[in-house]
């Protein structure tokens, strides 16, 4: 049985998805109690899926707008970033990763690679991200933009070649961090 009591749950927002001041009791390392409060968003799981072409030794990324890194001093708001997306309630991470590669990017899947999972900040929201390698061809005929204008995304597809991404990544040119770990994990495990 859980030491961690939920004492008081506050609802603060329910605009888009529940964030909720919550107020709670733990133990130290001796086993004296604490109150302690945070606010936690309750955001769905997310897929991430990096795209790699291995025949041409290209990588697939995408470039958007994101709100608030730019609230955060990022001046154009736009990052580079894998393929990714919230979890729909009748999907499972796999279908996800397809789905988003398709909307994001026009390129459907080949094989796909689960590499593990990780929580995106667990110091205040729920959220957990599936994180996938997925495998494409470069060659095939897409689009120079993708995302689902109904959602207003303006999605630029960027291709780098694995050295170029290497290079870039070494030198600190992506700010995602999801994106950070799985070329970390490629470049780690594809020399």
């Amino acid at each position: 049985m859980s030491t961690i009591q939920i004492l008081n749950k506050e609802t603060l927002s329910e605009r888009k998805y529940p964030l909720q001041y919550i107020t709670f009791e733990k133990p130290d390392e001796l086993g004296e109690f604490h109150n302690l409060a945070k606010e936690v968003y309750f955001r769905p799981d997310a897929a991430v899926v990096l795209l790699v072409d291995e025949r041409q030794k290209k990588i697939l990324l995408t470039k958007q707008f994101r709100l608030p890194t730019f609230l955060n001093g990022n001046d154009s708001g736009y990052l580079v970033e894998a393929c990714a997306g919230l979890i729909d309630e009748d999907e499972t991470p796999e279908q996800t990763a397809r789905r988003e590669a398709s909307e994001e990017t026009g390129y459907e899947i080949g094989d796909l690679e689960k590499i593990g999972g990780a929580y995106s900040s667990p110091g205040g929201t729920t959220e957990f991200m599936h994180l996938f390698i997925g495998s494409y061809h470069s060659e095939t005929d897409h689009q120079k933009f993708g995302g689902l204008k109904a959602e207003g995304e303006s999605i630029e597809l960027v291709e780098l070649g694995f050295d170029e991404a290497k290079q870039q990544m070494m030198a600190g040119a992506f700010r995602d961090l999801k994106t950070i770990l799985l070329l970390q994990h490629f470049f780690l495990n594809h020399p």
